[in-house]
């Protein structure tokens, strides 16, 4: 294979990818999801106010787990 049909390839696969991302935030604020999960690190101080979502990077995370092994195979 010459070097544009690579780079062709992993620019098509990439702008897919965009796609399916923004269509993913465009129907993000009409999905009813709850805004902090079980096991998100909340800190409330009398100036500072620290939010780190862990719950939601441990659901991330599972689902990018379970596709990744679906296109292993």
């Amino acid at each position: 294979m010459s070097e544009f049909n690579i780079l062709g390839k992993t620019l098509l696969f990439f702008g897919a990818a965009l796609i399916i991302l923004g269509g993913i935030f465009l129907l993000a604020g009409k999905l009813p999801f709850p805004g902090r999960l079980p096991g998100d690190i909340i800190i409330q101080r009398k100036n500072i106010f620290f939010y780190f979502p862990l719950g939601l990077c441990m659901v991330i995370s599972i689902i990018f787990t379970i596709i990744f092994r679906i296109f292993r195979h």
